[in-house]
């Protein structure tokens, strides 16, 4: 019998709008995969790249980030700036020979608690074709 392979995704939600979208979906009982394990940022443009690498190192199979809609953002300019430093991570990723399907970033707000979860079973499905991270998973030789 062959078990399923179940990705573990790293999620890096944005306070005011994804990480309130995904608090939304979770009220109103929306079903979505259990494999999106959530870490709440104050805003996306928070999220340094090196999150994310630091992420696929220890075990994560993908990354998603989510932050407020363009020109929505709390903090006014956050989440262009999240978009640029993944455009530019993705870049990287793809020089070093993985997958850059792996990270995703999307736009969510408070009230959109229904796309949040579509969001959620997207991303799981997509990592779920790629198979386990292995390229340069790292490893504990403590």
């Amino acid at each position: 019998m062959v078990e399923k392979f179940e990705p573990n995704i790293i999620g890096f939600l944005c306070n005011w709008c994804s990480y309130a979208g995904a608090d939304l979906a979770g009220t109103s009982r929306i079903q979505y995969p259990p494999n999106l394990k959530v870490i709440r940022v104050m805003c996306s443009g928070r999220v340094n790249p090196i999150f994310v690498i630091n992420a696929l190192q220890q075990g994560a199979d993908g990354v998603l980030i989510g932050g407020c809609h363009p020109g929505d953002c709390h903090y006014e300019r956050g989440n262009y700036l999240a978009r640029r430093r993944m455009a530019v991570l993705k870049k990287l990723l793809e020089y070093t020979g993985i997958d850059s399907n792996r990270v995703r970033m999307t736009w969510v707000s408070a009230a959109e608690g229904v796309k949040f979860a579509e969001v959620v079973k997207e991303v799981t499905e997509d990592i779920r074709k790629l198979g386990p991270m292995q390229h340069f998973k790292r490893e504990n030789k403590w």
